[in-house]
């Protein structure tokens, strides 16, 4: 019988489970981030009756309820959360045993799954990308381009991707958020717009222009909403699109202008096709960072994360709009 939503998920009294499993804790571990059986089962290849019966047989051995049901899915109860923490250094350390004896310390192999918007992949992230997978032939990097940070965080969660980019705020207990550079917005016009050439406009300049944004639910558009709110201007909005691609052609045909990251129109600026400006007294910055799930990672994403945070300074280069260093 399915406990009804606030009761916990309590062990039998008396009963007495099996010795406690690495895989139990592991099952554990991913119930905790998910708080869902089934994408926990999903997620670990299992069916979602022996999820749970993993659940149950470690509660059983630690006689206590680990989960309270709740509308959707279950959380954690108090003694879950205490057991979490335990958990998870068990499993940092057998993963941490595991590599030392396996000598992949030193010499890091497996995949690594990178998650981000597909400008940021173009404009920023494919150099450092190409120069880490020569540089580390044992790693397997592979890709998945998202349209927000929230879709992003979400395929962390879930387990589909190990490493995201994408800006802030990032909201979950369960993740580990590592800054790694900041950009900001420009205003971004035709080359034959009557504000073209010059290195700013004023806000009255661009009341009655129409904008070209992103959808909402974007983290750029978030971003530029904000700002719009804040100085009391309603965009007549032109049209909606995720393609930075078209956006930036419709743009240069003159269908509207646009707020856009400095290093995502860096080719066209040059190329003479677009041109960008400030905003005279406002600046839009954005903070990117870094994620994954906090827990202790395996060795190919721990070097993958560390090769990119030892270009800081790089990624931070190209955001303000520099060309890419050729390694």
């Amino acid at each position: 019988m399915i406990p009804a939503e606030g009761d916990h998920l309590r062990p039998e009294a008396g009963s007495e489970g099996d010795p406690m499993e690495l895989s139990q804790l592991r099952t554990f571990r991913v119930v905790a981030e998910t708080l869902n059986f089934t994408r926990a089962a999903e997620r670990l290849n299992l069916t979602q009756s022996a999820v749970s019966h993993q659940i149950k047989s470690l509660e059983q051995e630690l006689g206590e309820p680990l989960f309270i049901r709740a509308k959707r899915g279950v959380k954690l109860s108090q003694v879950g959360q205490a057991a979490l923490e335990h958990a998870i250094r068990i499993l940092d350390e057998a993963q941490s045993l595991k590599e030392r004896v396996l000598g992949r310390e030193s010499q890091p192999v497996g995949r690594v799954r990178a998650a981000a918007a597909t400008q940021a992949f173009v404009h920023l992230f494919a150099p450092l990308f190409e120069s880490f997978m020569r540089t580390r032939p044992g790693i397997d990097l592979s890709f998945r381009s998202t349209v927000s940070t929230d879709q992003t965080v979400a395929d962390i969660l879930n387990g589909a991707a190990d490493v995201g980019f994408a800006s802030l705020p990032v909201f979950s207990p369960t993740l580990k958020v590592t800054d790694l550079f900041e950009d900001e917005l420009v205003l971004v016009v035709g080359h034959g717009h009557r504000l073209a050439g010059r290195p700013s406009a004023g806000l009255q300049e661009i009341r009655g222009e129409r904008l070209i944004l992103f959808e909402r639910g974007a983290s750029i558009r978030r971003a530029t909403d904000l700002f719009f709110h804040r100085i009391g201007i309603d965009p007549t909005l032109a049209l909606e699109s995720n393609d930075t691609y078209f956006i930036k052609l419709m743009v240069e045909r003159g269908l509207g202008i646009s707020l856009l990251p400095a290093w995502a129109v860096r080719d066209e600026v040059a190329w003479g096709w677009l041109a960008k400006l400030k905003i005279e007294g406002h600046r839009l910055r954005r903070q990117v960072a870094a994620i994954s799930l906090g827990r202790f990672q395996p060795s190919a994403t721990r070097a993958f994360l560390d090769y990119m945070l030892e270009r800081k300074a790089e990624l931070q280069a190209m955001a303000e709009g520099e060309m890419p260093t050729r390694r």
